[in-house]
């Protein structure tokens, strides 16, 4: 099957609410509640540089971005996934894909093992997330 009819296949409302999931989850991780705090100070942001970034082209490319992430994996997982087979794609492609990738980066860079679980983490569960309600949504 090619990208055209793995798109044509493609269950748009699956995809919305795989993209609206992983922006509410990175709302929710990157807030104080649970990892904020700790990203900010891996990356040396403080509480009033954020207050500075106009947020609304950061939070619009987020939502685009993480919308074609998800068209990508709807298009991926195909019409024969399942809740399963979404979740078990979803972690592999979010260990496996994402994490080492961010690994191998991290690792020139010199960056903290911290920060590394923090970003990383967030596109495991984010994947994991996004390929389950992908798979269940047929």
């Amino acid at each position: 099957m090619g990208i055209g009819d793995a798109l044509t296949a493609v269950n748009w409302l699956a995809v919305l609410a795989a993209t609206a999931a992983a922006f509410t989850l990175g709302a929710l991780w990157y807030s104080k509640v649970l990892f904020g705090t700790a990203w900010m100070q891996e990356v040396g942001l403080s509480d009033e540089s954020i207050a500075k970034i106009n947020m609304r082209p950061v939070l619009a490319g987020t939502a685009m971005l993480q919308f074609v992430a998800a068209t990508a994996l709807a298009a991926f997982l195909g019409t024969g996934s399942t809740w399963l087979t979404g979740l078990q794609s979803g972690l592999t492609i979010g260990i496996c894909w994402i994490a080492t990738a961010y690994g191998v980066t991290y690792l020139f860079e010199l960056r903290s093992l911290r920060l590394f679980r923090i970003n990383a983490g967030y596109y495991v569960v984010s994947f994991a997330v996004m390929a389950t309600i992908i798979g269940a949504w047929h």
